[in-house]
Formats: structure tokens, sequence, C-alpha cells
């Protein structure tokens, strides 16, 4: 299902919508993710917090192994994160699946080597949702910049040029 899905936006026959386009800059949603506490482990069960990010824009995606959406929006994902700063930008891929094994088989099977956790405990607002894949865009304020629930192709110039305007000039 995620393939065929996949295969469907590639084509453009199916067009799923797009948190950020040139019409729609990254804009303040409102609240804050900063100073909630979102409790993560790494793959390797080290325990992390998101507030070690604060300073960056973050690019929060919830999915799981055994969601098609999720995976069909992931060589997206992936692209994007390969082309933009680490420095200026940070991905959390926070996978929701029950048993871990799953999610870590899913990134060997496809090579996917962004940071990818596992929450620790309850979702805070504004990660919560009733519905994946789910992003969250963060400000590097902590702020919650844009909110997107569904599949959507992140890898596009304009919302590649967004996350840059955010991210602002080099904090070198």
């Amino acid at each position: 299902m995620g393939t065929m899905q996949r295969g469907l936006l590639a084509t453009g026959l199916w067009k799923a919508e797009v948190p950020v386009s040139p019409r729609a800059p990254i804009v303040p949603t409102g609240g804050a993710a900063y100073p909630h506490s979102l409790p993560l482990l790494t793959l390797e069960g080290r325990p992390v917090n998101l507030s070690a990010l604060k300073g960056k824009v973050v690019f929060v995606n919830l999915w799981a192994s055994w969601c098609p959406p999720c995976v069909a929006e992931m060589p997206g994902i992936y692209a994007l994160y390969q082309k933009l700063d680490p420095a200026k930008v940070a991905f959390v891929m926070i996978s929701l699946d029950q048993n871990p094994a799953k999610a870590r088989a899913l990134l060997k099977r496809r090579g996917y080597t962004f940071p990818v956790y596992f929450p620790a405990g309850p979702l805070p607002a504004p990660f919560d949702s009733n519905s994946i894949p789910s992003t969250v865009i963060l400000g590097p304020d902590g702020q919650v910049a844009a909110r997107h629930d569904g599949m959507a192709e992140y890898d596009t110039p304009e919302f590649k040029a967004a996350l840059e305007k955010l991210a602002g000039p080099n904090r070198n």
C-alpha cells in the first residue's frame, strides 16, 4: 500500500496536501514545545529530550512501520534530511511502533540514517495526535511553527526554503 501511495505521489496523479507552499510560509501556529518535556529513547535505548535541540529548527515526524502513508512519505523526508544543514535543522523521527525491532528493521531495509527515537512516555501537546503520520515543525525558539496531520511530500524546493528561512542566518 505504501509503495502504491508513494507511486501516486511521484506521478502527480495524487496530490497530498503539503503543509507549506510558496503562498503559505511557515508561520507560528501558537503553542510552545519547550519547556514541555518530550522524553525519548534513541534506537540504542539511550534517553534524550527534545529540549536538547532548542536553537535549531526541529522537524518532528510521528510514524509507524505498519502505517502505509507513513512509509510512503519517508523517502521524501529522507531526501529533505540529506539536503539540509544539520547544524540548523534537526530531524526527530518518532516511531510509534510497539515493537522497536519492527521500526529498526524498516530503517535497515530502506537504508534510512536519519535520527529515529521512541517515546519514553505519553506524548505531550503539541505532539499528541489522533492520526499518523503527523509532523510538527518547531522554530529555534521552541514555538510550534507548523503542524500537518496526514501524508505530505516534504521534499520540495518551497518547503526546504521555508525551513531554511525559519532557521535564519548561520549562528556560528
